[in-house]
């Protein structure tokens, strides 16, 4: 890759970078701009569902979330260093054996829950 692209992707990318992985509950709280006639007003509103994939690498890395609202299944996609992510917060570290967890999408209810992992202490 040309060094200058690469200087250029290296500025945009964030210095901390939450951790988690495919199958884990999150809850990303994203900066949502809102316009009315003369005002421009800035929030922050959660996601809170189901990573279903991570992909590519760098600056151009996404990840999808989903979540059932009203018995509708929504799913979001973001750019994990895009400035309007405030933050992403991990409620539940999910045990799964796939990188892309599209089954998910056909399941409802209990079926589409996801095994949470057991964290064993060593002492």
């Amino acid at each position: 890759m040309n060094e200058i692209i690469r200087a250029i992707e290296n500025e945009g990318l964030k210095e901390t970078v939450d951790s988690f992985n495919v199958g884990d509950t999150v809850k990303v709280y994203a900066k949502i701009k809102e316009k009315t006639k003369d005002v421009t007003k800035e929030r922050i509103q959660v996601f809170e569902g189901v990573v279903l994939k991570r992909q590519n690498a760098g600056i151009r890395e996404t990840f999808t979330v989903r979540k059932i609202s009203d018995g509708v299944g929504v799913e979001r996609t973001w750019s994990l260093h895009s400035p309007n992510i405030d933050h992403i917060e991990v409620k539940r570290c999910g045990q799964v054996r796939r990188a892309k967890l599209f089954y998910l999408r056909d399941r409802v209810g209990k079926s589409a829950k996801v095994k949470e992992k057991k964290v064993s202490i060593n002492k």
